[in-house]
C-alpha cells in the first residue's frame, strides 16, 4: 500500500507558475513509476506526465510539452510537477498516482485544485 498526498495547487494568473508536490508513504517509493493526471469539470481524467522509477525517462501529453516538468526525489519520497506558462485550459484537479510493475496506476492521491485565471 502506498499513500499519496498532493500539495501546491492554488489560483494563479495566466502565464504564472505553480509547483505541485506529491509525498508518498508506505511501500518503497522508488519501486514505482509515477504519474500526474488531471481532470477538468465534465471531462475525463487523463495522464499529463509520467516518470520512471529511476527518473531517467519521462512522458508528457502534447499540450504541456515545454511548459511542465515532472521530477522525483526518491530520497524524499516525493514527485513534483513544475508548471510554467499556465493557461486557463490547465485548470483542473491534479492527481498523482503510483504505477505498479504490471502497468496499473493502483495508488492515487486525493487531488489538488489548480485554477488559472485569464
Amino acid at each position: 500500500q502506498v499513500q499519496l498526498v498532493e500539495s501546491g495547487g492554488g489560483l494563479v494568473q495566466a502565464g504564472g507558475s505553480l509547483r505541485l508536490s506529491c509525498a508518498a508513504s508506505g511501500r518503497t517509493f522508488s519501486n514505482y513509476a509515477m504519474g500526474w493526471f488531471r481532470q477538468a469539470p465534465g471531462e475525463e481524467r487523463y495522464l499529463v506526465a509520467h516518470i520512471t522509477w529511476s527518473g531517467d525517462h519521462t512522458y508528457y501529453t502534447e499540450s504541456v510539452k515545454g511548459r511542465f516538468t515532472i521530477s522525483r526525489d526518491n530520497a524524499k519520497n516525493t514527485v513534483y510537477l513544475q508548471m510554467n506558462s499556465l493557461q486557463p485550459e490547465d485548470t483542473a484537479v491534479y492527481y498523482c498516482a503510483a504505477r505498479t510493475s504490471l502497468g496499473e496506476y493502483r495508488y492515487w492521491g486525493q487531488g489538488t485544485q489548480v485554477t488559472v485565471s485569464s
